[in-house]
């Protein structure tokens, strides 16, 4: 027997959160989620996509938790691309097609009703770079941080709920040991001096003004034609770094300048915090927080979640710029790998920057659309 409830409220996320727990028992590559972060986020603070209507579902099965699903609207992403659509997000299963097809159908019941025409998903949680897609290749190894996770049968769910692929999110691999620094240096060099601009670290004591060049570049920098995300407002972009400020190493941010301190270009990494995480079983107490402290202390890679440069400064190595010093920086503290992702299929450009860096795509994550409107 299966049943699936709409939960709301703490004890309602609670129990949405701990989900995860029972999908992923005794599975070595699973990381747990912090569940205080994690209720933060789901609670709706400095979280812009749960601003919209949304609803938390979860499934029992014979009386246990056997899945979940997070359906909501981005009001402001389809006010601007003039569409129709409702998200999914945090979805989880186990390996059972009635279970996934009762999560499904209240799920688009719930988005006739609010008039949406379609479902994309699963996407962000939050606007930023985490958990988007459903992990299709690469089933090697646990996720780098803030990266989905999931058993490869996932896909099947998906695909027999009459999901199709709306687009491929990629991951590229860094080995510290391959990466062609004396190159990139000789290049980076000639380009700063050639086009005028330099590099700097985020500047923590003038936060406020970062994020409105980081939001200045995200304006310039992001196409039109690009359906399933559009510029953040202000108010967005310091609420991502409202809920990763205590992840934030300033010398992983880098952000370029022209010669009159006009902002061009950033690239953002975190150290990857899933190597912490997984010691920690989803609490900081009691022990979490000494365990947190002395295990980030042996943290070697880290991930890198966005790079974006202006157009008019594309094809002048600026891009090679800001990855140059991030991997200098890497290699000062001791990191042997960098994830770039995700990078969705059709950003050609910076897939061949990430290419031509030394990235290896070993990862792929897929977002699946339905439409909810017959086009007969």
């Amino acid at each position: 027997m299966v049943e699936v409830r709409a939960v709301k409220g703490k004890k309602g996320i609670r129990d949405f959160i701990n989900v995860e727990w029972h999908i992923y028992k005794g599975d070595s590559k699973w990381v747990p989620p912090l569940i205080s972060e994690t209720k933060k986020t789901l609670s709706g603070k400095h979280n812009p996509v749960l601003r919209g209507p949304h609803v938390f579902y979860i499934a029992y099965k014979d009386g246990k938790p056997a899945g979940r699903v997070l359906a909501g609207i981005n009001t402001v992403l389809n006010e601007k691309k003039s569409k129709k659509e409702g998200f999914i997000s945090l979805f989880e299963s186990i390996n059972d097609r009635e279970t996934a097809s009762l999560l499904f159908e209240n799920v688009e019941k719930w988005m006739r009703e609010q008039g949406m025409e379609c479902i994309v998903g699963p996407v962000s949680i939050t606007n930023a770079d985490e958990d988007r897609g459903v992990l299709v290749k690469g089933f090697d190894g646990p996720p780098v941080l803030k990266n989905a996770y999931n058993y490869p049968y996932y896909e099947s769910l998906f695909l027999e709920n009459g999901y199709e692929k709306h687009m491929d999110l990629f991951a590229f691999l860094f080995d510290s040991e391959n990466l062609p620094i004396e190159r990139f240096g000789r290049v980076v060099e000639y380009s700063m001096k050639k086009f005028n601009f330099h590099i700097d670290s985020l500047n923590m004591s003038d936060i406020d003004g970062e994020i409105k060049d980081i939001k200045d570049i995200l304006d310039r920098s992001m196409p039109e034609s690009w359906e399933h995300i559009a510029p953040p407002t202000l108010e967005d972009i310091r609420d991502v770094f409202y809920s990763i400020k205590n992840l934030l190493d300033p010398d992983l941010v880098n952000l370029a300048r022209n010669n009159d301190n006009v902002p061009i270009g950033f690239v953002l990494a975190l150290p990857d915090y899933n190597q912490v995480l997984k010691k920690l079983n989803g609490r900081l107490l009691p022990l979490g927080v000494l365990k947190f402290l002395w295990y980030r202390r042996k943290i070697n890679g880290m991930r890198i979640l966005m790079q974006f440069v202006v157009p008019e400064y594309r094809n002048k190595a600026v891009n090679s710029a800001i990855f140059y010093k991030l991997m200098l920086m890497g290699k000062k503290k001791g990191y042997v790998y960098g994830e770039g992702s995700t990078i969705a299929e059709m950003n050609i450009e910076s897939i061949r920057s990430v290419k031509g860096a030394g990235g290896k795509h070993y990862r792929t994550y897929r977002i699946y659309r339905k439409d909810l409107v017959s086009n007969g």
